[in-house]
């Protein structure tokens, strides 16, 4: 999977991703779900080290909101 960035040579911020998922769907994606649809899509490098159990998330992203962050994750061509 290849990354074209839209933002110059760097990855987009997870505040960019929030900004861009509140502007087009009227709510803030915490950063746990964000972080939850990109390591679905292999764009994580390692397992936080904060993460208190290291085989499941404690706040996984609710399907309904999982739609919207694709979207954001699409527009800044991270998948």
């Amino acid at each position: 999977m290849s990354f074209a960035p839209q933002h110059g040579d760097r990855m987009p911020t997870y505040l960019e991703i929030q900004s861009f998922v509140y502007e087009r769907h009227g709510f803030v994606a915490q950063t746990c779900w964000i972080a939850d649809v990109k390591a679905e899509y292999g764009l994580t490098a390692r397992i936080a080290p904060n993460r208190v159990n290291k085989s499941s998330r404690a706040k996984p992203c609710p399907d309904g909101k999982r739609k919207a962050i694709e979207e954001a994750l699409k527009h800044f061509r991270m998948i």
